[in-house]
Order: C-alpha cells, then structure tokens, then sequence
C-alpha cells in the first residue's frame, strides 16, 4: 500500500505542479499547492486509492486548493484596501543600540517573563490582556513583568525603563 502511495505520488507530483503553475501563473506557489494536495491524499489515502479515478479526484482537491488561495488573497486585498495606507513597519525604523541592547537582554529572560514583557510594554496589552493571551492569574503576569523587568535593569542598568521597550521608542 505505501508503494502504491510514493508512486502514485511521484507520478502525480509532476502534472500537479505543471497544472497549478498554469492555473496560478507562479510556480512557487505552483509547488506549495501541490505539496499541499498531495499531503492531503497520503492523509486519506486508504479511500482515495480505491476510487475509479484517483489523479483526477487528486486534480480536483488542487483546484479546490487554488481557488480558496485566490479567494484569501481577494479578501485580503479588499480589507487592506479599505484600511487605507499601512503604517511604518517596526522592522523598517533602525535600531539603536539601546533597542538592540534591550532584545539581546530579552533573549536571556525565561521565556515566561520574555512573553509577558513583550505583551505588555512592546505590543501595550494591559495586565487583564496580558494575563487572558497567556492563560495565567493577574498577580502571575505582575510578577514576571516585575521580576523581568528587575533582570533587564540589573543587566542593564538601572536606567531602563518599561518605555524603553514601547515600540517606536529609543
């Protein structure tokens, strides 16, 4: 059976790319698709390879996948649209040396006091949405805020402050 399937596979994966790369007018996602069909008839194939026409069925589940790809990106295209211009990236502003400074100091945090302080003083979620996001007690996300934040200024030095990690500061 799993002979059947790598080479029903090996034969299929070929014509799926080529089919789909027509169909979508980009190979990369030509081949995404496909890895994604054919991922999706090992899933189930014990059902698929008894049909009468298993390539077929495998062509049709391709383009069930590409048409649900180009109604995604519609949609997207449509929300940011009525979004208006994006704002500046944080990615896009140059870090200065404090900001670097800070995110290697992150970086050594335990990962708890690391999602908290990023939740709470980088994206400015409150204690209440910082606590609901990481499924923990009001007091536990004080703590680690507070404790984190005591290691930051200890590695730092004490001049760092929780704006220091508000985006857009530095």
């Amino acid at each position: 059976m799993e002979d059947d399937l790598a080479a029903f596979c090996r034969r299929e994966h070929g014509r799926l790319v080529a089919t789909l790369d027509l169909v979508c007018g980009s190979l990369p996602l030509a081949e995404d698709l496909a890895q994604e069909t054919l991922a999706r008839v090992c899933k189930d194939w014990a059902r698929i390879r008894v049909m009468d026409a298993p390539g077929a069925y495998t062509h049709r589940v391709a383009m069930n996948l590409a048409n649900s790809t180009f109604r995604r990106r519609a949609v997207e295209r449509r929300a940011r649209a009525r979004m208006g211009p994006p704002e500046p990236d944080v990615v896009d502003q140059p870090d200065t040396a404090s900001a670097i400074a800070v995110r290697e100091a992150l970086q050594r945090l335990k990962p708890t006091q690391r999602r908290v302080l990023v939740l709470r003083y980088f994206l400015d979620y409150s204690v209440n949405e910082t606590a609901e996001l990481l499924g923990m007690p009001l007091g536990t996300v004080k703590t680690h805020a507070h404790r984190g934040l005591t290691a930051l200024r200890t590695e730092l030095g004490t001049s760092v402050t929780a704006d220091d990690m508000v985006v857009g500061s530095a």
